[in-house]
């Protein structure tokens, strides 16, 4: 077994390595990317000079113009730009280059060039986007005020370069002074509470009397409440700053918070009291706090962000009340209201209700979805699920147009030279705009050439709820399946967490060091390897398939062995630690679909839910029969009652398993 193994390996390595047919002149494009990143002008112009046929040729030249625009003591080389603009025209470096040239020509303030030469970028940034708003104003016009009042609500996180626009819709009274102090308070409760500075600047002068006091209020939350003066209720601003303490405090405290909001609530507004306890609501229900529900109902009427509808939903699930979460979807907007999570828990509020013929109605608007939602609304009409078969073989002149295809192809010599990162922008690219039958025909491209990634995201493209044979392979598997069954693990699962990890890319490393097909922690694999008693074993083991399926397997054991031997906690502590996947149970028995809806971590929720639909269409694959996904989901046990010997969370804090992607932090 171990020598085929070996073959097998061997045999996928040359496949990845030889992705693309190596070139002449392929060392000519590798000398290039290094001078672009050396900052070595001369070379790149010398190199750029040449033109020797190569497919990424284009490449050399990009890097050549970028490199001309980054010099802010020279003018831009425009007849070079324009020139290069028509040549490639429609590709994914032209749309790059003309994003580059804009950022040049606001940064130099040439707004007229700017509108010019905007009018040609297909798919703009915010960015980009609020910039041209910036040189319709410059140039005179009188629209961009208007469509930026428009989308006032949509603008609370922008970038600053919206904020001369933004600011030119309150001068031209557009925007009121309720709609400025509406937007600071949104920008208070995100990651970059001091834009709400700006935000008030906009205010009428005199508005704002003391405002170093906002930035008191964001510091230091805690004490800048408990010192409130006897008068800050007098005026809006202290009213104002006292909310802005107290959403501060509610992100990371919000039981605190709360006994600080009923120490001054009576000298807030209905309104106001109405913002701070949804703001306490939101807080308080990602923190799985029973008081969560209470704080949405007490906040009334007060408008809701998308963010803080969700979670009043996912706080009535928590609490097991059906007809709150009934309520709670019902007052969704129509769009919110339709998307597949708030479907199906509408169609289970109303089946807990006894309306068993309006809850089949509602599970049929997504029942045969191949997604979490899709198969568990599918499982309430009866039907277990089975994957739909399909005939993934393309035509000749579709497979034809695919090897072809020039985005295509530079995205295969990219691999070919390990710029992965520049090929999946050109693949992505020359999927634009393309039917059905061009990307099931590159998808298949893809997996002939090993690019499994490719294959797997084209495929979903193409179709999300078919293309099974295409989306859900199973490559390594003489490498895989000893481990896994060696483990006692359930190859689905396995099989569903490397799909989520690294779409079986082997070099797949990500920006906090993980690493592999499993994309394990360098701390997890030497915790694993001294479990394991694992010899010789060092960081860059990681880089080698079968070590890293070894420690990521084990991994899963030991977290499954530690979790109550449940894959919905096990899966959610590979993603963010088994530590956090403890506490995320309730006094109570869970039902495992509300556990995994109430995850706190927004990319742990989507991975948990992923994973564990995808391991129900990979057993259904492997065993070619129906299955499950709610008998897997389960039920979560409850949260064991502290002991009295123990002091609060010490089993979590000392949690010696670290956990191999900590990107939630």
């Amino acid at each position: 077994m171990k020598k085929r193994i070996l073959i097998a390996l061997a045999g996928l390595g040359m496949l990845l390595c030889g992705s693309a047919p190596a070139q002449e002149g392929d060392s000519r494009i590798l000398a290039a990317r290094d001078a672009i990143r050396n900052g070595d002008r001369a070379t790149l112009a010398r190199l750029a000079a040449a033109d020797d046929g190569h497919v990424l040729d284009p490449y050399v030249r990009y890097w050549y113009l970028f490199n001309r625009l980054a010099r802010t003591d020279e003018q831009p080389p425009a007849a070079e730009l324009q020139a290069f603009l028509a040549r490639e025209a429609g590709s994914q470096l032209a749309e790059r280059l003309r994003a580059d040239w804009l950022q040049r020509l606001a940064k130099d303030g040439d707004w007229a060039g700017y509108l010019r030469l905007y009018a040609g970028l297909m798919r703009p940034s915010n960015e980009l986007r609020c910039h041209a708003w910036t040189a319709r104003l410059m140039e005179g016009g009188r629209i961009a005020p208007i469509e930026v009042a428009a989308r006032w609500d949509e603008l609370v996180e922008a970038p600053a370069a919206c904020d001369l626009p933004l600011q030119a819709a309150v001068g031209a009274g557009l925007v009121d002074e309720e709609a400025i102090w509406w937007r600071a308070r949104r920008q208070i409760d995100t990651r970059q509470p001091q834009r709400a500075a700006t935000t008030l600047g906009w205010l009428p002068a005199g508005r704002i009397a003391d405002p170093a006091g906002l930035d008191q209020a964001i510091r230091s939350p805690a004490p800048y409440l408990d010192r409130l003066p006897a008068n800050f209720a007098v005026g809006r601003e202290g009213r104002e700053y006292a909310l802005a303490a107290l959403v501060r405090l509610a992100r990371t405290e919000p039981g605190p918070a709360y006994l600080r909001l009923l120490r001054i609530q009576d000298r807030l507004s209905p309104a106001e009291r109405g913002y701070a306890y949804s703001v306490l609501g939101l807080h308080g229900a990602m923190d799985q706090l029973p008081q969560a529900p209470s704080w949405f109902a007490a906040a009334g009427d007060t408008p809701l962000t998308p963010r803080q509808r969700a979670w009043r939903v996912r706080a009535a699930l928590r609490a097991l009340d059906w007809p709150a979460v009934q309520a709670a979807i019902e007052a969704m907007p129509a769009e919110e209201r339709a998307e597949p999570e708030w479907t199906y828990w509408l169609g289970r509020a109303l089946a807990a209700r006894g309306e068993r013929d309006s809850a089949e109605a509602v599970f049929g608007q997504i029942a045969g979805r191949a997604d979490f939602y899709g198969i568990l609304a599918g499982e309430e009409l009866g039907r277990p699920f089975a994957p739909a078969y399909a005939d993934t073989r393309v035509s000749r002149a579709s497979m034809r147009a695919a090897q072809t295809d020039p985005g295509l192809r530079r995205a295969l010599a990219l691999l070919a030279l390990d710029m992965r990162t520049e090929a999946v922008r050109e693949w992505n690219w020359a999927l634009h705009g393309r039917d059905e039958a061009f990307m099931v025909a590159a998808a298949n491209l893809a997996l002939e050439r090993g690019i499994y990634d490719r294959a797997i995201n084209t495929a979903e493209r193409a179709d999300a709820d078919g293309h099974f044979a295409l989306r859900f392979i199973t490559p390594y598997r003489e490498l895989i399946e000893p481990q896994a069954l060696g483990q006692g693990l359930d190859m689905g699962w396995v099989y569903g967490i490397l799909r989520q990890e690294s779409r079986f890319v082997a070099p797949a490393r990500s920006s906090a060091g993980a690493q592999g097909l499993m994309q394990v922690m360098p701390a997890t694999g030497k915790w694993v390897a001294g479990k394991i008693g694992l010899s010789g074993y060092h960081p860059g083991r990681l880089a080698e398939p079968h070590t890293n399926v070894l420690l990521g397997t084990s991994y899963m054991r030991l977290i499954l062995e530690g979790l109550d031997n449940h894959p919905v906690l096990a899966s959610a502590g590979y993603n963010a630690g088994p530590g956090r996947a403890r506490r995320w149970r309730d006094d109570k028995p869970l039902e495992g679909a509300i556990y995994a809806e109430t995850i706190p971590f927004d990319e742990t929720r989507d991975y948990v839910k992923k994973v564990m639909a995808n391991a129900v269409i990979y057993a259904a694959m492997l065993q070619n029969r129906p299955q499950s996904l709610k008998a897997r989901l389960g039920t979560v046990a409850p949260r064991p009652a502290p002991e009295a010997s123990v002091a609060p969370e010490a089993s979590a804090a000392a949690d010696p398993a670290p956990h191999p992607n900590a990107n939630n932090e």
